[in-house]
């Protein structure tokens, strides 16, 4: 019997208008383009503003986008997934919310949340219910508000997030492409690293928590800098040796845009060219759950069918992974 395999049919991408660029942050805290740009490869990233604005208008944004360039129909969305850390609120899941934007009511809809490797966890989870025979159209959204969470006054995390979304449709193939290996794993001992001290359950949001800026991110960037570099380059390398995959073999690595340093380790460790290595992380920053769908989306023209693409993360957790893509469509 052939196998079936979840291919990505289609990417779609969405940032805000708004761009806060090194420059204005210089106005804001105690920090330089110069020094940013070093140390992080940043130059900019867009911000959403505005009301009643929240992760589901960049989902949003992106799944239409999605739709009208696949040529589908809302309701023909067996299952749509949200990879999101800022979700519009406790509860209902923002999938819910985005699909009921885009008139998705066949599909059932729920959150997944894994940090900054968010995508990859939702993208391997959506892959199964494709390779299993039950659903034809999965969509899979990565997207994240951080502006929502960070402290502007901080400038060791101020200056690295911002805002932005992207989605990826997917469908059975009996090709040899599609999502063909992956290596997901979680260190929970990594939690006092890089989290959000309150509004949550075991501290529940209230005045103090408040006054005392414990709903913003607190990270802890040297430790995190170091788990980030081993951990992405061993998974990212894992998947290319037990694949017989070498650097020749790969066409782009598809890296989390955390910080330039670390994604320039990554490549070194895959023994692939900078001419490989999808970049964005100038433009955008780290949009947590949205950079990897944002460089595929960037990229999409440059890509053709049978590409062998690594796409690498690592999140607050700790999460970290890695998931071997062939490219199942030349450029449109």
């Amino acid at each position: 019997m052939t196998k079936l395999r979840a291919a990505i049919t289609g990417v779609q991408g969405y940032v805000p208008e708004y761009v806060l660029s090194n420059k204005e942050l210089e106005t804001m805290v105690d920090t330089t383009d110069e020094w940013i740009t070093t140390r992080t490869g940043i130059k900019e990233r867009r911000i959403l503003k505005g009301e009643n604005q929240g992760t589901s208008v960049l989902g949003t944004q992106a799944v239409k986008g999605l739709l009208e360039k696949t040529n589908t129909k809302p309701e023909e969305i067996d299952l749509l997934i949200c990879a999101t850390t800022t979700p519009d609120m406790m509860f209902p899941a923002t999938a819910n919310l985005i699909a009921n934007n885009v008139g998705a009511v066949n599909a059932f809809s729920y959150d997944l949340q894994a940090a900054c490797s968010g995508f990859l966890y939702a993208l391997t989870t959506g892959s199964q219910f494709i390779e299993t025979g039950k659903y034809k159209k999965v969509v899979i959204v990565g997207a994240d508000k951080m502006s929502s969470i960070i402290d502007y006054s901080d400038r060791t995390t101020c200056i690295i997030f911002g805002d932005g979304g992207g989605a990826v449709m997917l469908e059975p193939t009996e090709e040899e492409v599609g999502i063909m290996d992956a290596k997901l794993q979680s260190d929970g001992s990594g939690a006092p690293h890089l989290h959000m001290k309150a509004g949550g359950s075991r501290k529940p949001a209230s005045e103090d928590t408040v006054k005392n800026g414990e709903h913003y991110v607190y990270q802890e960037g040297s430790a995190v800098f170091k788990f980030a570099v081993t951990n992405m380059a061993d998974v990212a390398a894992a998947v290319m040796e037990r694949n017989k995959l070498s650097g020749e073999d790969v066409a782009y690595l598809v890296p989390h845009q955390a910080n330039k340093r670390i994604i320039d380790a990554t490549a070194r460790r895959m023994n692939v060219g900078e001419e490989k290595v999808m970049l964005n992380i100038h433009r955008y920053g780290n949009t947590t759950s949205g950079t990897i769908p944002l460089c595929l989306w960037d990229y999409e023209s440059q890509l053709k069918k049978g590409d062998n693409l690594i796409l690498a993360a690592f999140g607050g957790g700790f999460t970290w992974g890695a998931v071997w893509v062939k490219w199942a469509y030349d450029p449109k």
